[in-house]
């Protein structure tokens, strides 16, 4: 993986107090679980209630986890008071999320001042190791100043 320098020398205290402000990622029970210059993971454990109708987590979810971690590993690499927004993603699942916890590892592959591309991945982890469960290549754009809401 390619090293990246962080612009702002208080991105993880920033990009944590970010986390914690998101109330989706506080409802399923995410929590981050590394947060480095351009790569962020974040951990869930499964829930039956976050479940679909076969009991593999619900693909929304996975999706949610995944999302989350590309664009905090993009906000690692932005300039301080910069905020970030998903811009564009594609997400290919290649197997049943299931497992006693879901690692979704978000990391960034090409900086910008504006637009960063990321990849992500989430692992469906039990005591037998890790099995791939999703991959994504994700867009983030740079916002300055207060987010638009």
């Amino acid at each position: 993986m390619a090293r990246f320098e962080p612009r702002d020398p208080n991105f993880e205290e920033r990009v944590r107090e970010s986390f914690a402000r998101q109330t989706l990622m506080g409802t399923i029970g995410a929590r981050l679980s590394l947060v480095s210059p351009g790569e962020v993971e974040i951990e869930l454990p499964y829930r039956k209630d976050l479940s679909q109708q076969h009991g593999y987590l619900h693909a929304g979810v996975v999706t949610a986890i995944v999302d989350t971690a590309c664009g905090y590993s993009a906000l690692t690499l932005m300039q301080a008071g910069a905020e970030v927004l998903t811009i564009e993603y594609k997400i290919n699942f290649v197997s049943p999320a299931v497992g006693e916890r879901l690692i979704a590892r978000g990391r960034v592959t090409r900086p910008g001042r504006t637009v960063t591309v990321c990849a992500g991945e989430v692992f469906a982890a039990s005591e037998g190791g890790e099995k791939l469960v999703a991959s994504m290549l994700a867009t983030m754009i740079s916002l300055r100043g207060e987010p638009p809401i």
